[in-house]
């Protein structure tokens, strides 16, 4: 099996987190790249997900996308300030791809180290 599809095994990949992922992992051997799909679709996430966890800050839950993505600290502000009066959440809803991007290819780089360092 090439690295092509394995990775296209991934639910949810989009064609530019395909490419990242393509480039990514070339160096790894199959059994290495088994493992690193294991834990990468463990930790990705959802662009989708994290638009419906930004609109739920507009029925008070403001934040929850910051949390999911790690971004703790960003997640209690959001929070005691409603998203900023609300102008944060809509910010987020503009570039919640992009945020989810940036997070997914921080777990890529995590999770080669991983597999490439022995765990």
């Amino acid at each position: 099996m090439n690295n092509r599809n394995i990775l296209m095994g991934i639910p949810g990949i989009s064609p530019d987190e395909l490419m990242y992922l393509q480039h990514a992992t070339a160096p790894l051997n199959e059994d290495q790249l088994k493992n690193f799909v294991f834990l990468y679709n463990g930790k990705r996430k959802n662009a989708q997900d994290i638009l419906l966890f930004t609109l739920l800050g507009f029925l008070g839950f403001a934040g929850i996308q910051r949390f999911v993505l790690n971004q703790v600290a960003m997640g209690i502000i959001y929070f005691l300030t409603i998203g900023f009066c609300w102008i944060g959440t809509i910010v987020d809803l503009i570039n919640h791809k992009s945020m989810t991007d940036e997070y997914n290819q921080r777990v890529t780089r995590e999770c080669l180290q991983m597999v490439m360092g022995g765990f």
